[in-house]
């Protein structure tokens, strides 16, 4: 049955219930940017740190009460030419000397006693400062973020394919109370690798969480306002990436910063007392065939959407009368994997271009902030320009899309973001440090365009059935690119030269293949394997209206006036109207005589003896 024309007009359509789910599906965006954006507060590196002197390095003879702080760091701590004290090496004297000038004979030795640092930016102390992270520890910082992104690709490869068989809800339920457990876990951790595996797990949890719910929201939705409603998401996620600074001045220490950020999380638990606020997606229940809850669930959509549906017989029920002619009453549930994939062509083929093209949106955001470090080294302000792009972005989407398509300005993005990146790598050391700034600006701008297009596109173009499966697999794709900068920091970014090239030849050879992909807009949603199967890509040019392209031979077929739809209905109606115990009329005895009698009277025997 065509959910987008036969039943959602009839329980509605976008009407106030929904509205009210789509509202509450978007807070969970905002919890879970919330504890994605909060590890790149657990993960930095104070701007200046240097070792703790150890008086059992100096001369016997060295009195501390003859230096000043400054003199006295000086005599301790090499001074490293252009970067200050030196971050992890000493000062190491003769137990037996009395000349302390900067002449006296001294060897080099690594840190013994610890480090001094200063604040992190918005935090007094997180996961490097707490375990000492730095010099030849430097390595757990990046593999720590490498963890965290490993849980998110697991938590959308595993949990996605578990949305298609649980359902919406209890996919978000399940994650939700999970992350919250894992979050509060977090906050008393007492190691760097207890830390590390309460992270990789809260990452599988948090994927979850967000793909139940964006699945979710565009499910509830019709073809005019899945757009807005998508990325209306989207600036719940920015308002949590810009508040992150502020809540962290106040929070000052990481433990308290990661019982805020799991707050929202927490919150979340109350959706499991109240249905209404996150129903289960009836246009799921209908595709896998779930044919009693989902007349549930639509009875409940109509009936708190104010629609009163009605039939010629029964007030009410010529929508379930479709279900059950269609569906039949003892049909039963049909799930699928995204194993079943590999026997399809169109819907792989989508699958594995967008996965392309957002792998390419959020592994190339790194080579466009290195720029931004190297024009400011302020934290600040790579971060807030690029929450900033994030925002132009949406805005820049929701004024763009509906009217071009999804497929010309992901092609659009494509182009931008693979010419910024190929002018930055070829001519970055004879440009001015503004034209750089400017070129980083718009390639960050359209590669973050890239991404959330992508996704959205996914969740458009894939069937019902698999959508679950088949997002998180896009979405895994892009928690890769997002763990290719980590696996540059950890060696030091010697190889960021060869990430600046692949990715920038990754985003030409996008180009090419955005043009198989098809259009989505305003149009329904696919359900099913065979919907998704029979996408087509439209043509590149729009042909002329004025074309000739009339068949030689035109046959007009002759109109049936048998149609299968009333008949169906008619069928269905009068099998519920026999089965029925009180019938919804009376039957009364006629009020009139009949016209022959059981018992002629003498008046009819006078007649016929005439």
């Amino acid at each position: 049955m065509d959910y987008e024309t036969k039943v959602l007009p009839q329980v509605g359509g976008y009407g106030r219930y929904n509205r009210v789910a789509v509202f509450f599906s978007w807070f969970p965006n905002f919890a879970v940017t919330l504890n994605l954006f909060s590890d790149v507060f657990y993960t930095l590196i104070p701007d200046s740190y240097h070792c703790k002197p150890d008086p059992k390095l100096l001369p016997s003879a060295f009195l501390l009460s003859n230096f000043s702080r400054e003199g006295y760091l000086n005599f301790s701590i090499p001074w490293v030419s252009g970067a200050g004290l030196s971050h992890c090496e000493l000062f190491k004297y003769p137990t037996n000397v009395s000349d302390f000038s900067p002449n006296v004979p001294k060897e080099r030795v690594s840190c013994t006693r610890g480090w001094e640092y200063a604040d992190a930016a918005g935090l007094r102390s997180n996961y490097v400062t707490e375990w000492n992270l730095v010099c030849s520890n430097y390595w757990k910082i990046p593999l720590q973020h490498i963890c965290f992104m490993t849980g998110w690709i697991l938590g959308y490869v595993l949990l996605g394919a578990l949305c298609d068989w649980l359902g919406r809800r209890r996919c978000f339920l399940l994650s939700v109370s999970l992350s919250s457990v894992l979050g509060v876990a977090v906050c008393v951790s007492n190691s760097a690798v207890v830390f590390l595996l309460l992270r990789l797990s809260q990452g599988i949890m948090l994927a979850g969480v967000f793909l139940s719910s964006y699945i979710a929201r565009l499910e509830l939705c019709d073809p005019p306002h899945r757009l807005m409603v998508a990325m209306v998401s989207g600036f719940f996620a920015i308002c949590a990436e810009l508040l992150l600074p502020g809540i962290a001045v106040l929070c000052r220490d990481w433990p308290v910063l990661q019982a805020v950020a799991t707050l929202p999380l927490l919150l979340l638990l109350s959706y499991w007392c109240c249905a209404s606020v996150f129903p289960e997606s009836p246009r799921w229940l209908l595709s896998t065939t779930q044919i009693q809850l989902a007349k549930n669930s639509i009875q409940e959509f109509s009936s708190k959407n104010g629609v009163c549906l009605r039939d010629e017989l029964y007030p009410g029920e010529a929508l379930l009368s479709d279900i059950d002619a269609v569906y039949g009453e003892d049909c039963q549930p049909k799930y699928h994997t995204v194993l079943e994939l590999r026997r399809t062509r169109v819907i792989w083929k989508n699958c594995l271009i967008l996965s392309f093209t957002l792998l390419i949106g959020t592994g190339i955001q790194y080579c466009f902030t290195r720029n931004l470090h190297s024009y400011s080294a302020n934290f600040y302000f790579s971060y807030f320009l690029r929450v900033l792009t994030g925002a132009l972005a949406c805005l820049f989407l929701c004024l763009t899309v509906n009217h071009f398509g999804r497929r010309g300005i992901l092609l659009l993005s494509a182009i931008i973001t693979g010419l910024s990146s190929l002018v930055l790598l070829a001519l970055t050391q004879y440009l001015r440090g503004g034209l750089v700034l400017m070129l980083s600006v718009m390639g960050l701008l359209s590669s973050q365009t890239l991404a959330m297009l992508s996704v959205f596109f996914a969740c458009e173009v894939m069937p019902t059935v698999v959508r679950g499966g088949c997002l998180g697999l896009v979405l895994a794709a892009g928690c890769v690119g997002m763990a290719a900068s980590s696996l540059m920091e950890l060696q030091n970014n010697g190889g960021y030269f060869l990430h600046h090239v692949i990715f920038a030849s990754f985003a030409v050879l996008s180009v090419l293949s955005i043009m198989l992909l098809p259009e989505s807009k305003r149009k329904p949603l696919p359900d099913s394997l065979k919907d998704g199967e029979s996408q087509r890509r439209p043509p590149l040019f729009l042909t002329r209206a004025d074309r000739d392209s009339l068949p030689l031979l035109c046959t007009q077929p002759r109109v049936s006036e048998y149609d299968s739809d009333n008949y169906s209905r008619l069928v269905s109606a009068t099998r519920r109207m026999l089965s029925k115990d009180s019938l919804p009329y009376n039957i009364a005895v006629p009020a009139h005589p009949p016209l022959l009698a059981a018992n002629p009277g003498p008046t009819e025997g006078v007649g016929t003896g005439c």
